[in-house]
């Protein structure tokens, strides 16, 4: 799972980034648009909605802009009409991959996909290639001064699937059901835990370590998929050990 929070350090980085010249607006326009029309609108009910919600919040978009786009979801406006569609494929060194994408034409979403991985020494596989090497998963991270004994009692006691310590990051991981996620980070909060980061997420089951050459190209795959405007989410299975991290940074 260490690969997995890695990563997601890199793109919470590249998101303050993306957030200051306004790119990632047009992302979370489409990540709102298709969780309230999944799960409607009551993001009380609807984990993925209020994630989304969360994440406009932080990048600063305005109240309007939210509400707007969650009613166009929910078919109470008009607008551009999205659907989600999922892609599976290798990235280089054999990394599975997972790429979740919002589009108003799949036409054109599957060709510059299909475009990118092909740069990047990847390639597009067909439904079901890599999928079943992923957990859909709630996945919460926390540090915290308490034993992983104690941690591992309070998570399970609330609903929590799994507890992990990862000591290179210095961090406790905690696995949910998808439809547990928001309960159990409130919980947690209660509870007096300070959340580093909760989402939504497909968890590789194991990964592929990478050299510092191999993270280099790895990771410029990786960007140059997030870079585009269809693509929401990317879900691989390779591991950076953080002193290569460190380096590439």
């Amino acid at each position: 799972m260490s690969g997995h929070n890695k990563w997601s350090t890199i793109k919470h980085k590249k998101a303050k980034e993306d957030s200051k010249r306004g790119a990632i607006f047009t992302k979370i326009i489409k990540e709102l648009t298709i969780a309230a029309r999944l799960g409607g609108k009551d993001p009380e009910s609807n984990p993925r909605l209020r994630l989304a919600i969360d994440r406009a919040k932080e990048a600063n978009m305005p109240k309007q802009n939210i509400e707007k786009a969650i009613l166009k979801g929910a078919g109470e406006l008009s607008g551009v009409s999205y659907e989600e569609v999922l892609y599976e494929g290798y990235g280089p060194f054999g990394v599975a991959m997972i790429i979740k994408a919002t589009t108003d034409n799949r036409q054109r979403t599957t060709s510059s996909i299909r475009h990118i991985l092909s740069k990047h020494g990847g390639s597009l596989g067909e439904v079901g290639c890599v999928s079943w090497m992923f957990d859909n998963v709630g996945y919460i991270t926390l540090k915290s001064e308490k034993s992983e004994e104690e941690i591992l009692e309070i998570a399970l006691e609330i609903g929590a699937k799994d507890v992990k310590y990862n000591s290179e990051d210095n961090i406790y991981e905690i696995i949910t059901e998808p439809k547990d996620l928001m309960s159990i980070k409130s919980q947690l909060e209660k509870n007096g835990f300070t959340i580093e980061s909760a989402e939504l997420t497909l968890l590789p089951q194991t990964t592929v370590k990478l050299d510092a050459e191999q993270a280099k190209s790895m990771i410029k795959l990786m960007d140059a998929l997030e870079d585009d405007d269809d693509v929401s989410n990317v879900y691989a299975n390779f591991d950076i050990p953080n002193a290569i991290l460190e380096e590439l940074e």
